[in-house]
């Protein structure tokens, strides 16, 4: 009879962790275990036994070749990495040449398919100096994508009508006021305003302290005050008006949900946002405390020296203080994807989901993420840039896809590459975007044409000079960037993003001005 009641407890549990599976055949398989679990004779256990070891022996093949598919994509995806811009024949890179080249210790990914994280991996190292290899676990500065769960919680709070999402801030400020002036004209700020940028509010983003310097409160940030190293945040313009980027803004929902709460920021965000989506891996603690340093991907400049310190500490960590994973990033997705079809509500329901993603004043930005249309498929988003790391994700509004990618350095252009090779395995439409372009031969006559000052804006300039059969371009402010040439007068360069620029000659065959495509066209005159 203890057999009998042994053999019971085995098929149930074995039901149970087959039901819980992702592939669909070993979920059926665990019907079967839980009916012959059920049975009522047992007359031969040695029968019974030999049907559970058929029956594992099963699922486990079917489990083996779920696994080999997704390896096979994987491989796929790490193999056939491509840049914004391919010149004709070239061929695709792998995720390690590319880490070489861009000078990336740690990448992460993870990658979502019909609402389930189909894999996360990790490559590299977390710490380079020490050589502590980059895994899953390894938690990366999420910079700006802490935003996005920033604008979580704050909706948890409407949707408990703790805030009015367009009353006045002051209304829950009351640690701190905000010091409206002429440059309002009279309009009040409210909260949507804040988690949409349209608050008309200065502060674009923070440089973080390095760790041992002295870190200032919330109000000296908002005001400017040492040892903060970030100007005041104040009024550009009245509110309502347009969508104007502002961490500083980002920064005032924080002490809004302090004021309201009285919690800690991140406390309040663990145990209300962090930890019912399963991200418990999170954290806005700054500097992470109670997280193994073994756990913290150490930050890198662009040339893959380490950042003094290993990383910088964010105070402002509404805005910028998330230390997380794709794994867990993968989570905060997926719930959304859910919560916005109505199947699944772990802290904002169908409602309170719709309107986070409804982009508000302008035609991209929502609350907390900015709305994309590729190919007629919308997406959500945010990228991040703290210093020494850079993360982005795009999460689609129908279906359920998505990719998340993390890296320890400065320079994020490999991130553009991975996500273009996921899109390309995993079938995500408009994410993959990549141009093939032929390389023209130029003479060295026509270069230096073309070199001299091109006048774009009374504050911006593009000097463009020449070194032997090379044309390189240098904006105001910013690092020189070789130009290639697509044709005898148009040029480009190979980064994550398009850039061109189209020389242009008068009636007498002398060039005049440069047409700089970036976002748009951009006329700049040539002054020298």
């Amino acid at each position: 009879m203890n057999n009998i009641k042994r053999t019971t407890q085995v098929l149930f549990l074995l039901a149970g962790k087959a039901l819980h599976a992702q592939d669909k055949k070993i979920r059926q398989i665990g019907s079967l275990l839980t009916s012959l679990a059920k049975g009522h004779e047992f007359k031969q256990i040695a029968l019974v036994r030999s049907k559970i070891l058929i029956m594992l022996l099963i699922a486990a093949s079917l489990h083996a070749d779920a696994q080999t598919v997704d390896s096979a994509k994987i491989k796929e995806v790490e193999e056939n990495l491509t840049a914004a811009i391919r010149l004709e024949g070239e061929g695709s890179w792998t995720i390690s040449q590319r880490m070489a080249y861009y000078h990336v210790n740690a990448l992460s990914v993870a990658v979502i398919q019909d609402y389930k994280m189909v894999w996360a991996k990790a490559y590299g190292w977390a710490d380079d100096s020490l050589k502590v290899p980059a895994t899953i676990k390894t938690l990366f500065q999420a910079a700006s994508i802490s935003k996005s769960l920033n604008s979580v919680g704050v909706l948890k709070l409407v949707q408990d009508k703790k805030i009015d999402l367009y009353g006045d801030i002051n209304n829950y400020l009351t640690s701190w006021k905000f010091p409206y002036d002429s440059l309002s004209k009279g309009k009040k700020i409210s909260m949507i305003n804040l988690l949409s940028h349209t608050a008309g509010l200065t502060v674009h983003g923070f440089d973080g302290y390095s760790p041992g310097e002295p870190l200032p409160t919330i109000e000296e940030i908002l005001d400017g005050k040492k040892p903060a190293n970030s100007d005041p945040v104040r009024s550009m313009y009245a509110p309502g008006l347009k969508s104007e980027y502002s961490g500083g803004g980002t920064v005032i929902s924080q002490l809004i949900v302090t004021d309201v709460t009285h919690e800690d920021y991140g406390h309040y965000m663990y145990d209300h946002v962090l930890k019912p989506l399963g991200m418990t891996s999170s954290t806005y603690a700054q500097p992470p405390v109670g997280k193994k340093s073994s756990l913290l991907a150490t930050g890198y400049r662009p040339d893959g020296t380490e950042v003094k310190g290993k990383y910088h500490i964010y105070p402002e960590v509404a805005p910028a203080g998330l230390w997380t994973t794709p794994t867990d990033l993968a989570k905060y997705m997926i719930e959304t994807q859910l919560a916005l079809e109505g199947r699944s509500h772990k802290v904002l329901d169908q409602q309170s989901t719709k309107l986070r993603l409804t982009p508000y004043i302008d035609k991209g930005t929502a609350l907390g993420v900015f709305i994309e249309d590729h190919d007629g498929t919308k997406y959500f988003t945010h990228s991040g840039a703290n210093e020494g790391f850079r993360s982005n994700y795009f999460g689609s509004l129908t279906g359920g896809n998505g990719v998340i990618v993390m890296v320890n350095s400065d320079n994020g252009e490999i991130m553009n590459e991975v996500i273009n090779s996921v899109a390309r395995v995993y079938g995500f439409k408009g994410l993959y975007h990549s141009r093939t372009l032929t390389h023209a031969t130029v003479a060295d006559s026509v270069l230096e044409n073309y070199t001299g000052e091109y006048q774009l804006t009374p504050n911006f300039s593009l000097t463009f000079t020449r070194e032997g059969n090379h044309l390189y371009g240098q904006g105001t402010g910013q690092p020189k960037l070789e130009f290639f040439p697509e044709s005898q007068s148009r040029f480009y360069i190979r980064a994550g993003a398009i850039i061109e620029a189209e020389f242009m000659r008068d009636g007498n065959g002398r060039v005049e001005k440069m047409i700089l495509y970036q976002n748009g066209a951009h006329e700049g005159k040539k002054i020298r």
